[in-house]
């Protein structure tokens, strides 16, 4: 796996590790695509980790194509901006607007203990698997599995970054969890949707592959079916996640992911991912903080806009007429009300990358 900025693909060495069979690759692309004996989706083989441009605005940020990647880097994101806000040392007292302009040696620090948290939590604090490229293919080409360069031997170019994140989670979580995470017996990771998957985002922030939100266990049945357990959210989440689509019903997100240990949400409203997050690691302890404070919104594709939330119930009037407003404005203001209901939102300035 490997991490590049604009300038120059950082690759690290490789060395001991254990060559793939073609058992788990036969495994791996079944549960990742639904089967093997065709060629996979051309977005996971091209997409890798890519920061934008170091020490200006939006340094902290991804990039990526609109795609099927979009919210696994979503995920990968929040993860950046946890090491990048709260857990780096901050020994120069920089600011907030400082620590999110990473120069090219902290983007890359970051991106790696980033994915280290991610799998360190899949495997329970207690194993990871890392998968890496090697020039040798160990799984030859044949009707029943058509040869992809990545899976078989995990090549490093043209940049399957993302793909090779998803599967060292998928082989620290172990198919077998994978599988029984899944509601529906031939399930499949990658599914149509445009931007991915909820399954692979709730793999990487909670460590199941599940695709239920709700707090807890809920078991389900009938009277002609045994009650079946419906895995949601076991613990509060450190990074939480917002969910909006037309008619929410069953898949609201409980409490342990609208109300996080830190103020980062990975938000999806209406088919699209990004992130929204506060500088205030205090915001969800502090009954007053929580009051009026700022939210940030960020996708990869390179927008970001500043919103004021004010939750005090005394300026409810609308800033200004809904027919004048942006659809994805609109839109992004019913999202943030799942979790904060009766708050007012202004919106303060946006940046939009190159």
């Amino acid at each position: 796996m490997y991490a590049r900025n604009q300038q120059k693909p950082f690759r690290p060495p490789v060395t001991g590790g254990q060559a793939i069979t073609s058992e788990t690759a036969t495994a791996l692309r079944v549960i990742v695509f639904g089967g093997c004996a065709t060629p996979p989706r051309g977005e996971w083989l091209r997409t890798g980790f890519v920061f934008r441009e170091a020490e200006k605005d939006l340094a902290y940020g991804l990039r990526a194509p609109r795609n099927g990647t979009r919210g696994l880097l979503s995920a990968l994101q929040a993860y950046v901006l946890k090491y990048l806000l709260f857990e780096r040392k901050n020994e120069n007292k920089l600011s907030p607007d400082e620590l999110l302009r990473p120069n090219n040696g902290e983007q890359t620090e970051a991106l790696w203990k980033s994915i280290s948290d991610i799998l360190w939590k899949i495997g329970e604090k207690k194993k990871v698997v890392i998968v890496l490229p090697q020039e040798q293919s160990y799984v030859p080409h044949s009707i029943a599995y058509f040869q992809d360069s990545i899976t078989e031997k995990f090549q490093d170019e043209p940049g399957p970054g993302s793909l090779l994140l998803l599967y060292s989670a998928i082989l620290t979580r172990e198919i077998k969890k994978i599988k029984c995470d899944f509601v529906e017996e031939k399930q499949h990771l990658v599914m149509a949707t445009e931007e991915g998957s909820q399954c692979i985002v709730m793999l990487l922030l909670t460590g199941r592959a599940s695709p239920f939100l709700h707090n807890g266990v809920v078991y389900v049945g009938d009277e002609d079916h045994y009650a079946k357990a419906h895995f949601g959210v076991l613990t509060r989440s450190e990074i939480g996640f917002l969910f909006y689509e037309e008619e929410i019903g069953e898949r609201a997100p409980g409490s342990r992911l609208k109300t996080p240990s830190l103020p980062i949400w990975v938000v999806y409203c209406l088919g699209h991912f990004g992130i929204i997050f506060n500088t205030n690691k205090e915001l969800l302890r502090n009954y007053h903080a929580e009051r009026r404070f700022e939210l940030i919104y960020y996708t990869c594709g390179g927008n970001q806009c500043q919103l004021i939330v004010d939750t005090r119930g005394n300026t409810l009037t609308k800033s200004r007429p809904d027919e004048n407003v942006p659809t994805m404005i609109t839109n992004l203001e019913k999202l943030i009300h799942t979790k904060w209901e009766d708050a007012h939102i202004e919106w303060n300035g946006s940046i939009n990358a190159l």
